[in-house]
């Protein structure tokens, strides 16, 4: 990246042009019109009986069937929209000056229209969702009053307008983007928009919800990335672009894994939402059957792509017709999963899976029966499908790299093997084990989890140098060849928004200052509740502690060089402020989040205050033993670094035979003769 001005690429003709976005049109609103009829069509099944379950008179057509067209134009777009600026950051690389090339350029300004498209889609889904709950027809719903009086009461609309908020965010970004780097930016806004929506619905409610919602986030982001993934890829081949058989080839590899990804999550959801026995006579079982038939069409269709069509294409890369032709049909079998899915949100599912569930399975999604004991943490597993999978995903790929390098005859110290996969493992144990489990209903055991996932596994991760075997391990793109994954790497790294984040004072109130907002600024009692909130929480303590011992005992290359002095100095000035933390949490005097926690009906009497003060003195505690880590770390380190400065002088030494100490001899001869 680079900070001259920056321009906009050269386009085609015209002509070449209309022809170009006319084909894009055109496809995108096959897209959109075919899953809103699906939607409609697979709604129309079951809307008696979704009426009469709810409870509430029937809205009318306008609300029953509008509801679910516009929620499936609404997907198509969001996933044309996530799947170009991929597309745009990934697929194909950006002019040697950073500045987005013809293709990519054309690809965000899809997705700004797409994720434009959406923020509308999920505005007016706002009054439609008001209208289903209430029972009230469209047009009195969309009174000015009735809005403000039901946002608050319909969680519905709140999910849209949140949605709303992130696509248009989205879409804004997107329409000035120029550069490279800007396109995660517009990425990240994307995958925000599709969290309101996959946090809500059948998989928020009911027994085991907590893996129905993350198995949902899998699916929904897996699913959108891979359909707008080909549909960009199919609109740059349309448009014979110049970089379009490396663009179908990144595609490939993406898409094996999203329909693994899609694959997995949705078998899961499936089987948390209903027996298998319903699956061929309850309405619901059998559009989860139809949805598991076209995926598997999607899949069959992806592998006849990567066997016959991308081979074709890299063979005689001027012969594009037969993936248009295969990736045309593709996208319409993408547009009725859409339909499919969009209806199945809207069909009950079977009665029987949310009856005779305790207060606080229906909060947290499972039950708890008895008081925590080292025993129980240590043996009574439940799998986190999100931080579970990630530690054994991390696990994999660093293993996998190690593997590579001594293959090669390359050396990597295992110190830093272990160190990775002990962090990989105690993250698994915090968020899956019985620690995991009792994390959301007792503030003493989420405590614990927090300063493991803010303290150690942080320290684990960054001794194990992941950047640095990742730059090891990727093979360099090579001069005049586009860039790959170690160059968007070391593009990471350079870039300012890097330079900012591991600024010490930017890293130390990111990781300290948190813990007094979240907890003693009223925002813990406030979001503890919402299943998000536990995610979002994990993120920012895994994230916020990752990035102050990067820069604090980091082996990998940062953006800023910190001497060994100074980040004893960032240590010694930060730690004591989680000390005093810990202390002011002991010193409360009031239960935090105290109406949450009665709300559970624990089976088992305990007392929240003495709880909450234990929770205090874990945190005042857990210092010490990070600070022992991070202190042999840095001696280690400051002992590397002045045995390779000996090395270098005695390496100097050979070279210019001790020009420097004779030079000094005679300075001091000079010195004693002047005498």
């Amino acid at each position: 990246m680079t900070s001259a001005t920056p321009t906009v690429p050269a386009e085609p003709g015209r002509d070449t042009i209309r022809e170009q976005r006319g084909a894009v049109a055109g496809l995108s609103w096959a897209l959109g019109w075919l899953a809103g009829i699906v939607a409609i069509l697979v709604t129309a099944m079951s809307a008696a009986s979704a009426v009469q379950l709810a409870g509430v008179p029937d809205p009318g057509r306008l609300t029953t069937y509008g509801l679910p067209a516009v929620t499936a134009v609404g997907e198509v777009s969001a996933a044309i929209a996530l799947g170009s600026a991929v597309f745009a950051a990934f697929f194909v690389p950006p002019q040697s000056d950073g500045v987005l090339d013809v293709g990519g350029y054309r690809a965000i300004r899809i997705a700004a229209t797409a994720a434009l498209t959406w923020s509308v889609c999920a505005v007016l889904l706002i009054p439609l969702s008001i209208s289903n709950v209430s029972g009230q027809p469209l047009s009195a719903s969309l009174k000015p009053a009735n809005l403000i009086n039901s946002y608050s009461q319909v969680a519905d609309a709140r999910t849209w307008l949140w949605t709303a908020i992130f696509a248009v965010a989205a879409a804004a970004l997107a329409r000035v983007i120029l550069k490279w780097g800007w396109t995660f930016g517009a990425i990240a806004l994307m995958v925000l928009s599709l969290m309101p929506a996959a946090l809500a619905g059948h998989s928020s409610t009911g027994g085991n919800h907590d893996v129905a919602t993350n198995s949902l986030i899998l699916h929904i982001v897996g699913a959108t990335l891979w359909m707008g993934g080909l549909f960009a890829v199919l609109v740059y081949a349309l448009a014979n672009g110049r970089w379009r058989v490396l663009a179908v080839r990144r595609f490939s590899r993406v898409a094996f894994w999203t329909i693994l990804v899609v694959g997995v999550s949705g078998v899961i959801n499936a089987l948390v939402r209903m027996p298998l026995a319903d699956l061929f006579s309850d309405t619901y079982g059998r559009l989860v059957l139809a949805k598991t038939c076209a995926l598997v069409v999607l899949g069959a269709l992806g592998a006849w792509h990567r066997r016959v069509t991308i081979t074709r294409l890299e063979d005689e890369p001027g012969q594009r017709s037969t993936f248009v032709r295969f990736g045309i049909v593709e996208t319409l079998v993408f547009a009725i999963t859409f339909g499919l899915a969009v209806g199945l949100s809207r069909t009950p599912p079977p009665a029987g899976e949310s009856a005779d569930i305790s207060a606080v399975e229906a909060q947290i999604g499972y039950r708890i029966d008895a008081p925590p004991s080292l025993w129980r943490i240590l043996v009574d597993w439940r799998f986190d499908l999100l931080f579970g999978t990630l530690a054994i995903v991390l696990a994999i790929v660093y293993l996998r790299a190690v593997v590579r390098l001594r293959r090669r005859g390359d050396e990597w110290p295992v110190g830093r093997t272990v160190a990775w996969i002990l962090g990989c493992a105690l993250l698994l144990f915090t968020t899956s084990s019985g620690l995991g489990r009792y994390a959301p209903a007792m503030f003493s055991m989420h405590m614990i989890a927090h300063m493991l996932m803010s303290m150690m596994i942080p320290v684990l991760l960054v001794l194990g140098g992941p950047i640095t075997l990742a730059l090891r391990a990727l093979r360099p793109a090579g001069r005049g060849n586009p860039p790959g994954p170690r160059e968007w790497i070391q593009s990471a790294i350079h870039s300012a928004p890097s330079r900012l984040l591991t600024h010490p004072a930017v890293a130390a109130v990111l990781f300290v200052g948190s813990f007094y907002v979240l907890y003693l600024g009223g925002v813990f009692e406030a979001v503890v509740p919402y299943h998000a909130a536990h995610i979002l929480m994990n993120v920012h303590f895994l994230l916020s502690g990752y990035l102050f011992y990067w820069i604090v005992i980091g082996i990998d290359p940062a953006p800023r060089q910190v001497r060994p002095v100074a980040k004893l100095g960032i240590v010694m000035g930060s730690l004591p402020f989680h000390a005093f933390f810990g202390v002011a949490l002991m010193m409360t005097s009031a239960v935090i989040a105290e109406g949450y926690y009665r709300s559970l009906n624990l089976p088992f009497a305990y007392d929240l205050f003495d709880d909450q003060r234990a929770g205090g003195g874990i945190a005042w505690a857990a210092g010490e033993i990070p600070l022992v880590v991070i202190m042999l770390a840095l001696l280690v380190q400051w002992r590397r670094q002045d045995e390779k400065q000996a090395r270098r002088y005695d390496r100097r030494a050979v070279r210019d035979h001790d020009a420097d100490l004779d030079s000094y001899n005679e300075m001091l001869k000079d010195l004693h003769n002047r005498k």
